[in-house]
């Protein structure tokens, strides 16, 4: 989809934000004078009342400049967040995706609106239909271009730079959560990595044999029943100054996930594919930062296994060393995301010092039991960070809800052979998850844990923001949050 922003242009498709007081902005009350009062009709005879996302379509007359005119509710202008106003671009792109018009225009009166709402049509347009041989020209969209109409265009356009990084990570990290496992392996997704380099980004990739000589054998337990090799994946971002240290961004990329010797059930297995999300969060991110020349340091680092039964998987009650020292006793081989997480989390502090890390990975059902498909959970005991990314979440439009964290919750992960096993029992599932990462955390170390497995993939009805099964939710969270914390 092709973005533009413009004082006038014309196009096939001239579309036209009404509020709720249903009054026509000026742009449309001028169409409407020239066309012999075609757009209140239409507003009156469809009991128009200008609810976000509601709209008429009317045909306009050959003398028109544009076919087409679309007049699209946006609720009440004192309640129009930056959520609702990325869900107008995402409604229109929606509604005319496929109407037979290559070129739109959407009239707006200012900056912010413009370029939320291009933001919006731009992850509204997104489609992962790679592996379709049989797809008819009527199955694929006609609308090719938009352009966000207002006197501040230069300035709208500048300011969408940083917009338009952020929706290209999201789309890549929904890429490869959509992209199936016989495809997307720790080989092939290293791969992947390694060519956001043309992005001037720097790519380390470990092999089992460098994990092992670190003592990594947390992470390699997990993928020792996969004849797939595991890695890790390490990108580097040094746009900020020589000396500071950087921000550690951590994500856990479990490619497939069958629950190894403990076998998930069969039906819905095949959405394991996904359980990589918050690797491909990272991965995401750091292409954005990299788009736009942040001027931080920040390091992505991903776990990149495959978890599977065979006769040389991990079993329960097998004990794991961990690469900080420290003796895991499985108990279930489905809760290894942990496992993954706690060697890489070893790995980013040990070499990078970070000043803060972020952490996200598809991590417990029991988050989506407790916050559902709308935020995703954080757990951290930095208050100044719980903060920041809480901010970030409700003006990026990835939101996140704190929950607790506490030593109490400590003596559920207790073993009878080793430091710690890796489950907690039925009980505050999502919690104790967290509080076995926060073991493998230094003193004094700023981090945050974000469990995505709620918000990673769209399950029943999609938004028009959402049009993929894979969400890509965390670049436009993350980018948002660095921006405003790390680059002065």
């Amino acid at each position: 989809m092709k973005i533009k922003f413009a004082e006038q242009a014309d196009a096939e498709i001239a579309a036209f934000v009404i509020d709720e007081n249903g009054k026509l902005p000026a742009a449309a009350a001028k169409l409407d004078e020239t066309t012999g009062g075609l757009l209140s009709e239409a507003l009156a005879q469809e009991r128009f009342t200008g609810k976000l996302g509601q709209q008429a379509y009317v045909v306009l007359p050959k003398s028109a400049p544009s076919r087409r005119a679309v007049l699209i509710g946006g609720g009440k202008a004192a309640d129009r967040d930056a959520r609702k106003k990325e869900r107008i671009g995402a409604m229109l792109v929606k509604s005319q995706g496929s109407s037979g018009f290559k070129s739109l225009a959407l009239h707006v009166e200012d900056v912010d609106t413009a370029t939320r709402a291009a933001q919006g049509a731009e992850l509204a347009s997104y489609r992962f239909d790679d592996y379709f041989t049989k797809l008819k020209d009527d199955d694929k969209p006609s609308l090719e271009e938009v352009t966000l109409i207002l006197s501040e265009a230069g300035k709208a356009g500048e300011d969408y730079k940083h917009y338009a990084a952020a929706a290209a990570g999201t789309a890549l990290a929904r890429t490869l959560v959509n992209l199936p496992p016989n495809d997307l392996y720790p080989e092939t997704y290293a791969n992947r990595i390694k060519e956001l380099e043309e992005h001037g980004l720097e790519v380390e990739v470990l092999g089992e044999a460098e994990m092992e000589k670190l003592g990594m054998g947390s992470l390699l337990g997990v993928g020792q029943g996969s004849v797939k090799e595991s890695k890790l994946a390490i990108m580097k971002w040094n746009g900020g100054n020589k000396d500071d240290a950087p921000v550690a961004l951590v994500g856990k990329g479990v490619c497939f996930d069958t629950g190894g010797i403990s076998l998930k059930p069969g039906p819905g297995m095949e959405d394991m594919r996904g359980d990589m999300g918050g690797s491909a969060a990272v991965v995401g991110t750091m292409l954005s930062l990299a788009m736009r020349k942040a001027k931080a340091n920040v390091v992505g680092l991903v776990g990149l296994v495959e978890n599977m039964p065979d006769g040389n998987a991990i079993r329960p009650g097998d004990i794991l060393k961990s690469a900080s020292g420290q003796t895991i006793e499985v108990q279930n081989t489905d809760a290894e995301g942990r496992l993954v997480l706690a060697d890489v989390l070893w790995y980013a502090q040990e070499y990078y010092k970070p000043e803060a890390i972020v952490d996200l990975a598809t991590l417990t059902g029991a988050i989506v039991v407790a916050l559902g498909h709308h935020h995703a959970g954080l757990f951290t005991d930095d208050d100044g960070m719980a903060d920041a990314l809480t901010k970030a979440g409700l003006e990026s439009g990835e939101r996140v809800w704190r929950l607790p964290l506490g030593s109490e919750y400590d003596k559920l992960l207790k073993s009878k052979f080793a430091d710690m096993r890796n489950i907690g029992g039925r009980a505050a599932g999502s919690i104790t998850a967290a509080q076995f990462l926060k073991r493998f955390i230094r003193d004094g170390q700023k981090w945050t844990h974000l469990d995505i497995a709620g918000v990673a993939w769209v399950e029943g009805d999609k938004s028009p923001i959402d049009p993929s099964w894979a969400s890509g939710f965390g670049p436009r969270l993350l980018d948002r949050w660095i921006a405003d914390n790390y680059e002065g």
